[in-house]
């Protein structure tokens, strides 16, 4: 039976009442420097005022003024940013500790890996000498203003306070602050607000990604690694093991004020239940402690599962992920929202107190200044927890590890990785994931016998009495998310994010789980893997395809997922904007055209006109959907993804439909699983691959219906319950049915994916149906 975690608010209760609230020691003391700026003498305004935004080139400038003027602060640059900004933490505690910081980074990692204490006072000693060490993170995504200004405000106050809280909090807290995840875009959209507001466009968002690859989706990298700032990131975090992670965000603005854990169910399986029950204690505090202050409309226990670990690496290393959504206004222009419009979200009524919505927000004014607030006041009262619970949280932190060291019943005794695979892309991947996720892999210096198979030397073996073993267990493992309905024979309940994140499948290797104990001879650990990327001979040299990459002003974020992996590929493709595509005998310049998953509405009309500056708003029009047809019926081809499919289907008269669009979600719905996938033989889009494989499908995906006599069918979705790792309600109207289909029109063709072929560019499974796809003679 998989252990369980105590109720949330009992954990709570417990925690309060037991003996390992710590009290009060600090005093007051001077600083050693007087002259820390403040953020109105640095920016000339104060962070969290209306209508003002600091972009990253002001803002790490501040924090390195910081850093000279208060002996609290330290700045390192953790490297560049994909545009090759500086990616920047701040490290801040007490003088003291700072000058014993290398010392206390080596309690932190003792207390990671028990397997290193010799003895019951060994470890008594290094709990009596630790710190909690925490991580903030802020403004992942560059629209959610507040986090990245919130960060220079919550910094100069641990900088220059001498608050007896604060004292409290540097003499027992380690934080390390990294104060923009993605100094890219905080610049890109600071510097947008900036130069619209007072505008008629001031208050809208950017016509553009806003993280160049991969948009709002950046917080979904935590296991595959692709993006520069999720490796700087983990990177920091695996030389740090912090035991307390949050991740400061922002919401709509038309409910609750700001959300913490406890999170909803379910709950990831391989997530130790003491880190279940911290992350509800800690998270229900900091809602009481903004109660307490009078800041209503604080949420628990509502809209956030903790199903992912691409949201979460910290949950398989030992710490908890604390996320805190604050509601949002116009970037940094101030709302009014009326209490009629104040409604709820999943879990709670916005409109209703409840248990865990005690204080209801009535509506009224809503700007930056309130957010910063609710997030300084979030983010303190975090500290002021980890200070107070210094033991509790590296008892805590010693006890999941060592767990993980003695080794789960649920889990195999060793995974065993084939070193010699057909998909040298997707081994190397997921190599990569393990080793950069600080798990440890070995290789076999013999051969040797596991569940009735023999091995060659150097096959690769992961042991699962290793502190990260969660973390290998997860990633290897097959997904079994539960069916969890509105009530008996209801609607879905709609996971906040995917059921699937199997590596195997996504990249096509085989990984095998072992159970007997006998470990085979294994060499040395085996250091970080990097991607071992190979584009096919048809898509390199002079005679490859001219590839054009619709790429509009509403991209869509698998758009940017797409780009990189071409870029990553180093594939030669040219960027097709609306006016390009308007202008015509597109076959002069292309032999294939990408269309990534958009709607045909925003293809055409893209944004209306006035809602952004003229250059970015209209799409391609009526004059560019006759390019294209043109195109296609000259000898081009179209590939279209997902929702594009529509589009092209309609635009070429293709009579191929969506099967399932119609289907009520009591029939059929899949919010993100991997499915099986049965490939035609003998066709040059399967060239190259097994009859099966795996892809993904999730709710922007499409199952065809398709005249077989117009059109051949190059993929299926598998028989009768293609699901492989996640959830499929209603599996049934899936199978079987076409996934992948081409036509010709005209001189020319088209190339339809159902299902997305480069889901967050991990599926390295399907990227050769997408590369073959593109794989057409140059004209």
């Amino acid at each position: 039976m998989r252990r369980r975690a105590l109720p949330p608010l009992l954990a709570a209760l417990l925690l309060a009442s037991s003996s390992i609230l710590e009290p009060v020691t600090s005093l007051a003391r001077p600083l050693a420097a007087q002259q820390v700026p403040t953020p109105r003498q640095f920016f000339g305004f104060d962070l969290g005022e209306d209508r003002q935004l600091a972009n990253w080139t002001r803002l790490s400038a501040y924090y390195t003024r910081l850093a000279e003027t208060s002996d609290r602060v330290r700045v390192d640059t953790l490297g560049t940013t994909t545009m090759g900004r500086p990616f920047i933490m701040l490290t801040i505690t007490s003088a003291a500790n700072h000058a014993r910081l290398a010392e206390l980074q080596e309690v932190q990692r003792r207390l990671a890996d028990p397997r290193g204490i010799r003895n019951d006072a060994e470890l008594a000693r290094l709990l009596d000498e630790g710190r909690t060490v925490a991580m903030i993170t802020h403004n992942i995504h560059s629209t959610e203003v507040g986090g990245a200004q919130v960060a220079g405000r919550l910094a100069h106050r641990l900088a220059s306070s001498t608050e007896p809280d604060v004292l409290e909090i540097l003499d027992n807290v380690i934080l390390l602050q990294i104060p923009s995840l993605n100094p890219d875009g905080t610049d890109w959209v600071s510097d947008w607000y900036m130069e619209t507001v007072g505008g008629p466009f001031e208050g809208t968002s950017p016509p553009w990604l806003y993280h160049y690859y991969t948009g709002h989706d950046n917080n979904r990298d935590w296991y595959a690694f692709t993006q520069e700032e999720t490796v700087h990131t983990v990177r920091a975090q695996n030389a740090w093991h912090p035991q307390i992670v949050h991740d400061i965000h922002q919401m709509g603005g038309g409910g609750a004020r700001i959300f913490f854990p406890p999170y909803i169910e379910p709950w990831e399986p391989n997530v130790d239940p003491a880190l279940t029950a911290g992350v509800s204690q800690l998270g229900s505090w900091m809602a009481a402690s903004l109660l307490a202050e009078g800041k209503r409309g604080a949420v628990i226990n509502a809209t956030y599962d903790a199903f992912t670990p691409a949201r979460a690496y910290m949950h398989y290393h030992g710490g908890v992920r604390i996320l805190s959504e604050t509601a949002s206004a116009n970037l940094a222009s101030p709302t009014d929202v009326p209490a009629e419009r104040v409604r709820g979200g999943r879990n709670y009524d916005a409109a209703q107190r409840s248990w865990n919505f005690p204080a209801p927000w009535e509506g009224g004014r809503w700007g930056l200044p309130e957010i910063v607030a609710y997030m300084d006041a979030g983010a303190m009262a975090l500290l002021r927890n980890a200070a107070r619970n210094r033991r509790y949280w590296l008892e805590n932190f010693y006890g999941v590890n060592q767990r993980a060291v003695e080794g789960w019943p649920e889990w195999p005794a060793m995974w065993v990785i084939p070193a010699e695979q057909d998909n040298e892309s997707g081994l190397a991947y997921v190599l990569r994931t393990l080793t950069l996720g600080d798990v440890e892999v070995h290789r076999a210096t013999a051969a040797f016998t596991a569940g009735g198979r023999t091995y060659p030397a150097g096959t690769y073996v992961v042991p699962m009495r290793q502190p990260y073993a969660s973390f290998a267990q997860t990633m290897l493992e097959r997904q079994r998310y539960p069916d969890l309905r509105e009530y008996p024979g209801g609607p879905p309940l709609r996971p906040y994010d995917v059921t699937a994140h199997t590596l195997p499948l996504l990249m096509d290797v085989e990984a095998v789980a072992v159970a007997e104990a006998a470990l085979p001879a294994l060499s040395e650990r085996i250091g970080e893997v990097d991607f071992a990327f190979s584009l096919p001979a048809a898509l390199r040299g002079p005679n490859a395809p001219r590839i054009g990459y619709y790429k509009s002003a509403q991209e869509p974020m698998e758009g940017g997922w797409t780009r990189w992996v071409f870029d990553q590929h180093e594939l030669a493709y040219d960027t097709l904007k609306d006016a390009r595509v308007r202008a015509g005998d597109l076959g002069r310049d292309y032999d294939v055209i990408l269309l990534q998953a958009q709607s045909g509405g925003s293809i055409t009309r893209g944004y209306a006109e006035g809602s952004r500056p003229a250059e970015y708003t209209g799409g391609i029009g009526e004059e560019g959907a006759a390019a294209l047809r043109a195109f296609v019926e000259e000898g081009g081809r179209i590939v279209a993804v997902e929702e594009a499919t529509e589009f092209v289907a309609e635009l070429l008269g293709l009579g191929i439909e969506d099967a399932v669009d119609d289907l009520p979600n009591t029939d059929f719905y899949v919010p993100g699983s991997i499915v099986r996938l049965d490939l035609a033989g003998g066709h040059p889009l399967t060239a190259g691959l097994d009859p099966q494989v795996h892809g993904w499908y999730w709710g922007s995906s499409r199952a065809f219906a398709v005249d077989e006599a117009r059109a051949t069918v190059v993929a299926r979705y598998g028989p009768e319950n293609p699901v492989a790792s996640g959830w499929i309600l209603g599996p049934e109207q899936l199978a079987g049915r076409p996934a992948v289909v081409e036509a010709g029109v005209g001189e020319g063709s088209v190339v339809l994916f159902g299902f997305q072929p480069n889901y967050r560019a991990q599926t390295v499974a399907t990227w050769p149906l997408l590369f073959n796809a593109l794989a057409v003679p140059r004209r």
